[in-house]
């Protein structure tokens, strides 16, 4: 398997979450792959580029453990984001 051939166009990113869905039982609202992509780019482009995978786990982890709700996805994106522009601000990173 080559680089490209594990390269997704958006729609079959568009696929892969609606297998997603049906193998987990989730609605469109839990899956929100702008947001989820945003906060890769911005950690990425802040922190690493390996971090961009980790800092999502975080963030479904800490949201789980909110209580899971969009809204406490949206949250915590937004914390971690903050933290990823901080820290591309901060000279001493």
């Amino acid at each position: 398997m080559t680089e490209n051939d594990r390269t997704l166009p958006p729609e079959a990113l568009d696929d892969w979450a609606a297998v997603l869905r049906e193998r987990f039982a989730l609605a469109e609202d839990d899956l929100p792959i702008a947001l989820i992509l945003d906060l890769a780019r911005d950690v990425a482009n802040g922190v690493a580029r390996p971090a961009a995978p980790f800092s999502a786990f975080v963030a479904g982890l800490v949201a789980g453990r909110a209580g899971g709700s969009p809204g406490d996805v949206r949250a915590v994106v937004a914390a971690i984001t903050e933290l990823a522009l901080a820290h591309r601000a901060d000279p001493g990173s």
